[in-house]
């Protein structure tokens, strides 16, 4: 067993939630489970499986993640970030197992490669694979980075590595659950989009560099995305990935996943943007006020 403990959140996960468990025993059975107040039956199974599991009121996925960071019971050398709908390959526990022993005092945090599959099919295109993610960091030198879409793991020192192999992110709901979650997804990317030019909670966020780590590069593009027209930003964005990165190679269910969460998504939050602006205006305290009404969501900083 490898000196790593697991944080995972969960809302109502009884679909996932034994698959991501059961592919963590192989290097861990230290798994801690952050739920927002589950009412199916995610919290019993995951117990049945051995997880330590504390439910905690939903604010947002970084105070969320930073509330698992502080309060986890596993007083181990690594701390590791897994989504319940995903899991570990057998190939990446064995490489966990394998090399997180022997890993010199100067490096701080590993990145992992997520593979995802839509209707069971892996998108291999579209700039889709590999995703490099930092999901393995030493206890104490990482947070969660405090935004509203897209939250980084921010390490306060030390190097990183990459490791060989996947983890694989599987969605077994149906559509019209995907649609929803993005809807709402939808309203957390404006947010983010905003905060490149307001800041509202005035924090800290990962350096934006090209050459830099995967999400510096992430961060980097989303700024440059911003700075594009609404409403022609999708397309060309839809673009770049279906033929310039060759998404097209996908197939049909490829065509689908392009086209929703490329196309259909990026242009609703477009439209949620105008929106958002049509009532509120561009100045700030106008726009953290509108959110405050319409949204519940107060945007203020400390908040």
């Amino acid at each position: 067993m490898a000196d790593v403990s697991v944080i995972i959140l969960t809302h109502n996960e009884e679909k996932h939630i034994a698959r991501c468990l059961q592919s963590l025993h192989p290097f861990t059975d230290k798994i801690f489970i952050v739920d927002s107040f589950s009412t199916d039956r995610t919290v019993e199974i995951a117990r049945s499986l051995g997880a330590v599991v504390t439910q905690n009121p939903w604010v947002n996925y970084a105070t969320q993640f930073n509330y698992g960071i502080t309060n986890n019971p596993f007083q181990t050398t690594w701390l590791m970030r897994m989504d319940s709908d995903e899991y570990v390959l057998p190939e990446l526990a064995a490489e966990i197992n394998q090399r997180l022993p022997d890993l010199p005092a100067d490096v701080s945090g590993i990145y992992v490669k997520r593979r995802v599959l839509f209707f069971g099919h892996w998108i291999r295109h579209g700039a889709y694979y590999p995703i490099w993610l930092l999901r393995l960091w030493r206890r104490d030198q990482g947070i969660c980075e405090e935004t509203w879409m897209d939250e980084h793991i921010k390490l306060s020192q030390g190097k990183t590595i990459q490791f060989q192999n996947d983890l694989v992110d599987h969605n077994l709901n149906n559509l019209t659950w995907w649609t929803q979650k993005h809807n709402n997804y939808a309203i957390r990317e404006v947010i983010d989009l905003l905060n490149i030019n307001y800041n509202f909670d005035e924090t800290q966020r990962v350096e934006p560099k090209l050459f830099g780590s995967q999400e510096q590069r992430t961060r980097y593009f989303k700024i440059q995305y911003a700075s594009l027209p609404l409403f022609t930003r999708p397309f060309l964005y839809f673009f770049y990935r279906y033929f310039i990165r060759l998404g097209f190679l996908d197939g049909q269910k490829g065509l689908m996943w392009h086209f929703l969460q490329g196309l259909w998504y990026r242009f609703l939050v477009d439209a949620k943007l105008f929106e958002v602006y049509f009532h509120a205006g561009r100045e700030k305290q106008a726009i953290i006020h509108y959110f405050r009404t319409h949204y519940g969501k107060d945007l203020s900083p400390g908040n």
